[in-house]
């Protein structure tokens, strides 16, 4: 009876956070204008285009939602959301809206439909709805850090070539950004971040610090650093980058057999506690009930 109590507290979350972002939604003419006045495209052009529901429209109201409370985001969620991928400064604002949304809505749900144990109920629906956004997050990072990770070699390997062939570095990063935008839009994504940072004034080095520091990987710091040498001593940047990228790949390898490796130890508990009595039970409590049944027979 509790767990249809709580899916219909989810179910009704779930219909008053649609209502919110309906009520909260700015109107189209405010859309039109922020556009006009964002990128100075014509009013009559922004008319005729159908309206498109995109992943703006959706945090809009949850970034409304947060500054009614004033004040700005800490350091700290801004940081982490730009780990994630999330540059913009209204994601701040949204993130933050979400995590003040979800125990607001969880803990109305609880006390509309919860009967009993109501205080427990609150604390533990509250307490999670208020820690999820910060899993998903982290959840975010992670996986977009093993994603640039797994695809850096494919890039190094494809600067080196575009390098070759007579393309400068900021020319041949802006290729292999565009060339990797389906297979590796993570990686790509920040390629082109260090092509725009290029052309508004910022030095190559700090271009590539600063992508070091939005994506706090190992490897991407060690390639940094060899850019860094190279563009100091003058050491052919082709060959270093054919070396960087074979050097990536035998980390790769290594790690893909050191978790193989990890696989039987893995393996150990599963079996003691899992596989192993199933199997004793299909094999011995046939032959003990035969027994049982024997000896009950001897004794008559």
């Amino acid at each position: 009876m509790n767990l249809l109590i709580i899916a219909a507290g989810i179910g009704l979350s779930i219909i008053f956070f649609a209502l919110l972002l309906f009520v909260l939604r700015p109107s189209r003419q405010s859309e039109l204008l922020a556009e006009v006045t964002s990128r100075g495209s014509r009013v009559e052009d922004l008319g005729l285009q159908p309206r498109r529901y995109s992943f703006e429209s959706l945090i809009r109201p949850l970034a409304s939602f947060r500054r009614l409370f004033g004040g700005s985001p800490k350091p700290e969620v801004v940081r982490r959301l730009v780990l994630a991928g999330y540059r913009k400064p209204s994601y701040a604002d949204a993130f933050i809206g979400l995590k003040l949304f979800l125990p607001a809505a969880a803990g109305l749900a609880v006390a509309f439909f919860v009967k009993n144990s109501v205080i427990t109920w609150f604390v533990v629906v509250v307490l999670a709805a208020f820690f999820a956004p910060d899993f998903w997050l982290s959840h975010a990072i992670n996986k977009r850090r093993e994603k640039i990770r797994l695809s850096l070699p494919d890039a190094l390997d494809l600067l080196a070539i575009c390098m070759e062939a007579g393309l400068g570095l900021d020319q041949a990063i802006v290729r292999v950004g565009h060339e990797l935008h389906l297979s590796h839009p993570e990686l790509s994504d920040e390629l082109l971040q260090i092509n725009l940072e290029q052309r508004v004034g910022k030095p190559r080095i700090e271009a590539w610090r600063n992508m070091a520091d939005r994506v706090d990987l190992e490897s991407v710091r060690s390639f940094v650093n060899m850019l860094v040498q190279t563009e100091r001593f003058g050491t052919p940047l082709s060959r270093s980058l054919a070396v960087f990228s074979d050097a990536l790949r035998t980390q790769r390898r290594q790690k893909a057999e050191e978790l193989a490796a990890k696989t039987t130890i893995k393996l150990i508990f599963p079996l003691v506690f899992f596989i192993f009595p199933s199997i004793f039970i299909v094999i011995l409590i046939p032959a003990i009930i035969t027994l049982i049944q024997h000896f009950s027979t001897f004794g008559r």
